[in-house]
Order: C-alpha cells, then structure tokens, then sequence
C-alpha cells in the first residue's frame, strides 16, 4: 500500500503483512487487557501470626493462674498480634504470546492507516530550540492540538519542549505502548520510524 507524506506529494510504500491486516477484536481487546493486568500491582500485604516479631514461649502455663489460655503473643486476639486471615499482595501477570502480541500491533496500526485522516507522516521534523512556544507554533501549522509523537530517536529539543503539554506524548519506538496507539486520536510518525517499525514487525526474530 501507497502511503502520501504530509504536505508533499512523495508517496511510500508500506507492506500489506504490516498495515493492511485484517483486525480482530477480541484478540485485540485480550493483549490490551493482559497489558493493563500486567502493570497492575498488588499493594495490600498484612503479617500473620509466624511474621509477627515476638517469643513464640507460651507466657503462662495452661492451668492454675486463673486467666484464659494462651499459647503466643503473636496470637491474632492479642494486641500487636498477628492478623487472622492476612491480605498478601496479589499477582495479575497474565501472559500472553509473542507472535499474538505482535500480531495485535499489526492490528492496531492498520485500523489507525485505515482511518488516514488521524495519521500523519512527516519527512522530517526539527525543533530548534528546546521552547514550547516552538514546539505549539509547529504543531499549530500543521492543525494539531493533541496527538501522539513517535520518531526513531528522540531529540533533546523535542523532549524537552513538549514536557510541559499535556495533550501531547513524546516517545521513541522502543517505548511505544499498545495503549497509547488506542488513546490518542492522531498520530505523528517521521519517516524513519515508520520504516524502522515494519522492518520489526516483518522480522519475527526481532523481540518488540
């Protein structure tokens, strides 16, 4: 498939395997959610009564004392004891296969060139001093108020003037997520990445 650069009249070639697969959405929906599962972290952790610090001596003896029996301070009815049933962090890991990974990401980019109006490829784009001011008035050129940025190599200037805006996201193609790619409306490409990108996903050796 022919793909035209943004205000030029050059065209690229992009391969059909990479930007023009058939989508699928339950597969889609399932990497998507394995990927927010997988960030997803149990916090909550309580000690039980082996965790809890303290002699594991019986304080008094069983009969005779006139007091009810114990066996350990560490005991959940004693205070600073341990907790009867302690909450342990939970683990949501849900794997998911390299080749269906790879595979949605083909997806997600081929619905995205589908919809052509919210892709933009740029030959090249330089940010000469690292200002928002700068960066806003280049994007302003172009019509763009809130988009996803994605080059080969992230420029200083880049970086460092697009921090403060919150409507925009810098990233380079090693840290280009899934949920990005879904949560943004437009995206910006440079030519470079766009290559770099379909190089990797033709080669199935390549880990993403």
């Amino acid at each position: 498939m022919y793909i035209k650069l943004f205000n030029t009249d050059r065209k690229i070639l992009l391969s059909d395997n990479v930007f023009n697969v058939k989508f699928n959405n339950s597969l889609v929906h399932q990497v998507i959610k394995s990927y927010k599962n997988n960030k997803r972290k149990g916090n909550s952790c309580q000690k039980s009564r082996s965790e809890v610090s303290g002699s594991n001596k019986k304080p008094w003896r069983q009969k005779g004392t006139g007091r009810a029996r114990s066996g350990s301070i560490r005991s959940p009815i004693w205070r600073s004891g341990g907790v009867c049933f302690a909450s342990k962090p939970n683990k949501y890991n849900n794997k998911i296969n390299k080749k269906v990974y790879r595979l949605a990401l083909k997806m997600i980019l081929s619905k995205l060139f589908q919809l052509y109006n919210n892709i933009y490829i740029l030959d090249n784009f330089l940010i000469k001093k690292p200002r928002t001011k700068c960066f806003i008035s280049y994007f302003k050129f172009i019509k763009l108020y809130k988009c996803l940025i994605i080059v080969d190599k992230l420029d200083n200037n880049l970086l460092l003037s697009s921090r403060n805006l919150y409507t925009f996201k810098v990233c380079d193609i090693s840290h280009m997520s899934i949920i990005d790619l879904i949560s943004f409306k437009s995206i910006v490409f440079n030519l470079n990445s766009i290559k770099i990108i379909e190089k990797r996903l033709l080669n199935e050796n390549y880990k993403l």
